[in-house]
């Protein structure tokens, strides 16, 4: 399980919460799927803490801010890039992991092909003689 760096900041996460995205915004914290978190909430509000859960849930909604667009597109960014080594572990599936990579070395490829292109045109000799200059 990866534990959070010093530096990084506990938010809701709305947009992946069920009521308020606290759930979400610990498990982004804590880089653990939300369904698990959810699970020990419920649970300790039926294992006889109901009254301290639903306490400290609702100090969380109000307390914690929302998470900012920038961090949700760097956690989306490096959920793209992450596999699953646990089942409780964010990240796509390995086979999505997959397709992603292959689609950008395609890109890199036509790019590397773009400027091979180029470098072995006339333009570029031409280009490279007035630069001498």
């Amino acid at each position: 399980m990866e534990t959070a760096p010093m530096n990084k900041t506990l938010y809701r996460d709305p947009q992946n919460g069920k009521i308020s995205g606290v759930c979400a915004g610990i498990a982004e914290y804590f880089g653990v799927e939300v369904w698990l978190v959810r699970i020990l909430a419920v649970s300790s509000f039926l294992l006889g803490f109901g009254f301290i859960t639903l306490v400290v849930y609702i100090a969380a909604s109000l307390i914690l801010d929302k998470m900012p667009e920038e961090r949700r597109q760097e956690q989306d960014a490096h959920r793209e890039h992450t596999i699953k080594q646990k089942s409780w572990q964010t990240g796509l599936s390995s086979e999505q992991i997959l397709s992603n990579v292959e689609h950008k070395l395609d890109d890199m490829e036509d790019e590397l092909r773009q400027m091979e292109a180029y470098v072995t045109s006339s333009a570029f000799r031409v280009s490279r003689e007035f630069n001498k200059l």
